[in-house]
């Protein structure tokens, strides 16, 4: 590049760490319980979620020193086996069903889930796509419809495990970089009103999905079944009131709410730690957006940009679509927040992708 890396943003850096110690912290408290209850160990989950930061923070400081152009040369490969492994998760056998979706690839007590991998592979893919066809950007046919059918093939397969979540997350990022790459509006307008249709075909299509929306819509028309996350989550989230029922005092986590130390893991923090815990993980996610959008927006070149803005776009995305789901803003997704809930291969691989924006941060002049 010619430019010599500086120093990476510390300010994104603090902030990741800081929801990574809140969810190392938060792990152990909603998931102490349930963990005692069918492993005969409260520290099960603690211990495995300590191996896994350990893992996602050592790839962090690896991908933050490797200049992010070299995703460039890997991004296609890098698809074509997360194509591979979408594919191989929904072979029977291979795929580990839990709670009646096929997600993950492995063995043991060690699981991959693929559906992660494409998140980042998508951002790569799409980038990289974008920044090579800018002049074509106008262009509907050579230069929206290229990210499109990549982005129906990886939201079809993904779909298939299911996981409606995830999908959507990874839909709202590519739709994010085409706007930032200079898309025309009628495209765009057109591509969402398509998703639209999109996905309520796909929540019609599918039983559980239909009762999720309606549950939504009135959960106490069946407090007991549909209704039952989402009533549970605002009993939590209620009973927290300004400061919280003080750490490791959660009720609902004593098998009440459902997930507590995965998708509804923000409930429990709520309850513990009241609104000044919950305020603190949104404010701590607001840092790392404005200084993540301030790294695309300073970025020395346009791949950078876009890669900078995906990677950013899609843990907010993540984040903001969990925050909703507990807090009933919209219909119950199995996603779980980024650095907080309990994950292998989801924290390994957003934190890879976190070093990846502070290795273009080192290329920039924030103040």
């Amino acid at each position: 590049m010619g430019v010599r890396p500086k120093s990476p943003d510390y300010v994104v850096f603090f902030a990741i760490m800081g929801l990574l110690g809140f969810g190392i912290v938060m792990v152990y408290s909603s998931s102490a319980v349930s963990a005692y209850v069918n492993y005969n160990d409260s520290f099960y989950f603690l211990k495995r979620q300590l191996i896994w930061a350990t893992l996602g923070i050592l790839t962090m400081l690896f991908t933050m020193n490797i200049d992010y152009h070299v995703w460039r040369k890997l991004a296609k490969p890098i698809m074509i086996i997360t194509l591979l492994l979408l594919v191989l998760v929904l072979v029977p056998g291979l795929g580990k069903v839990v709670n009646g979706a096929r997600r993950w690839l492995g063995f043991g007590s060690l699981y991959l889930q693929p559906s992660e991998i494409a998140k980042l592979s998508m951002v790569l893919f799409t980038t990289n796509s974008l920044a090579r066809s800018q002049d074509k950007i106008g262009n509907f046919v050579k230069g929206v419809m290229p990210q499109l059918l990549m982005l129906i093939l990886v939201f079809g397969l993904i779909l298939k495990e299911p996981d409606l979540g995830t999908a959507l997350v990874i839909s709202g990022t590519v739709f994010i970089l085409l706007f930032a790459s200079g898309a025309k509006l009628t495209h765009l307008g057109s591509l969402g009103a398509a998703g639209v249709l999109g996905i309520i075909t796909a929540i019609i299509a599918e039983p559980y999905r239909l009762k999720r929306l309606l549950a939504f819509s009135d959960p106490w028309a069946d407090p007991l079944n549909s209704g039952y996350h989402i009533i549970q989550s605002l009993y939590a989230i209620g009973s927290g009131g300004l400061f919280g029922v003080g750490l490791g005092r959660s009720r609902e986590k004593f098998l009440y709410l459902p997930e507590p130390h995965t998708d509804f893991i923000f409930a429990i923090l709520g309850e513990e730690l009241g609104f000044i815990g919950t305020a603190t993980v949104i404010i701590l996610f607001f840092l790392f957006a404005w200084r993540g959008f301030k790294t695309a927006i300073s970025a020395p070149d346009i791949y950078g940009s876009l890669l900078a803005g995906g990677i950013t776009s899609m843990i907010v995305l993540q984040a903001l679509m969990n925050i909703a789901v507990v807090t009933a803003s919209m219909p119950v997704t199995g996603i779980p927040l980024p650095f907080i809930s309990f994950g292998g291969s989801a924290l390994i691989f957003t934190l890879a992708a976190v070093g990846i924006l502070l290795n273009i941060s080192r290329y920039v002049s924030l103040k």
